[in-house]
């Protein structure tokens, strides 16, 4: 179940429905129901997919509810209600705002996610980009990057085998203070998401995965290249699991314009494409489908998982 930087390479999807931005979201999701995410869910336990995501927003303003949407489920909620319908698919948070919340307070949801799943979570993590849901819930804005930081570091402490964890920082400390269910895995793996400078640097030294948010195939290789020499520089000996966002696919023709990025066509065309992403050292992508309905995106996903998936080997 782990994703590791060896073997074939992994695919995940973002989940539709739980958040519906005018940038991705398609038309029939807007009327979609909790039966339809669990007809996805179940898809990609399947199909062989590495795992569901959901994303993190408390709130969204008015200035930017045109773009955003202000559908966004809250992720611990979602993924624990998928985690009840599906076996061995792993459940990621992408990416969970941690600056929002205590450490323990988020340690506690995410524990007993694992806890109830088997040990299936991936714990996404970014440092936010809303001011006004930070000043909301008395949360630094300004200062998110260092909050971010600490909290990966508290984190790794509370989501550890201690029932009574120990951490002290320059913002957060706690000991004494019993936790229990324990999370399943050993190790929670903690991925982070971003592609900024201080974000890539966060994922070199702090993270066990890293989530590009956007970046295009051509600039890929760099941002990979920074990647390593700035963890090797930290001396962290770990590797790490690197991830890319591809272009929206189509599986087979579509008969319909399904825009002029998204990849379509026969399973060994896209396959042939997205081995590209292992070539220049990506080991896990996540992928999302263009469709007109539940029906379409779930058919989609089968024809992925059984027709372009077993093509990714490296």
């Amino acid at each position: 179940m782990p994703i590791q930087p060896s073997g074939p390479l992994s695919y995940g999807m973002q989940l539709p429905v739980q958040s519906q931005s005018a940038i991705y979201a398609e038309p029939w999701e807007a009327e979609a129901t909790p039966a339809d995410l669990v007809r996805v869910a179940r898809a990609a336990d399947r199909g062989g997919f590495a795992y569901i995501a959901g994303c993190d927003h408390v709130a969204i303003p008015r200035r930017l509810a045109a773009g955003m949407s202000t559908v966004w489920y809250d992720p611990v909620a979602t993924l624990s209600f998928l985690a009840g319908v599906t076996e061995r698919v792993r459940l990621m948070s992408h990416v969970a705002v941690v600056g929002l919340r205590h450490p323990l307070i988020t340690a506690k949801q995410y524990a007993t996610l694992d806890h109830l799943s088997g040990g299936r979570l991936i714990l996404g993590v970014g440092a936010g980009h809303v001011r006004e849901e930070f000043e909301a819930v008395g949360a630094d804005f300004a200062g998110r990057g260092g909050v971010l930081d600490e909290s990966i570091d508290a984190l790794r402490a509370a989501l550890g085998p201690e029932e009574y964890p120990e951490f002290a920082g320059e913002r957060f400390a706690f000991s004494g203070l019993g936790q229990l269910p324990r999370p399943a895995q050993e190790r929670v793996p903690v991925w982070v998401g971003g592609s900024s400078p201080a974000a890539v640097r966060r994922a070199a030294v702090r993270g066990d995965g890293w989530l590009p948010q956007g970046d295009p195939r051509d600039r890929l290789p760099a941002q990979i290249a920074r990647l390593h020499a700035l963890r090797e520089e930290a001396g962290v000996e770990a590797p790490i699991v690197v991830g890319a966002i591809t272009e929206p696919l189509y599986v087979g023709e579509p008969g319909w314009p399904v825009g002029r990025r998204t990849l379509a066509g026969k399973p060994e065309e896209l396959a042939e494409s997205l081995r590209e992403y292992a070539a220049i050292g990506v080991h896990q992508i996540q992928v999302r489908f263009r469709s007109r309905s539940v029906d379409e995106l779930t058919d989609q996903m089968a024809a992925f998982g059984a027709d372009v998936a077993p093509r990714l080997g490296r």
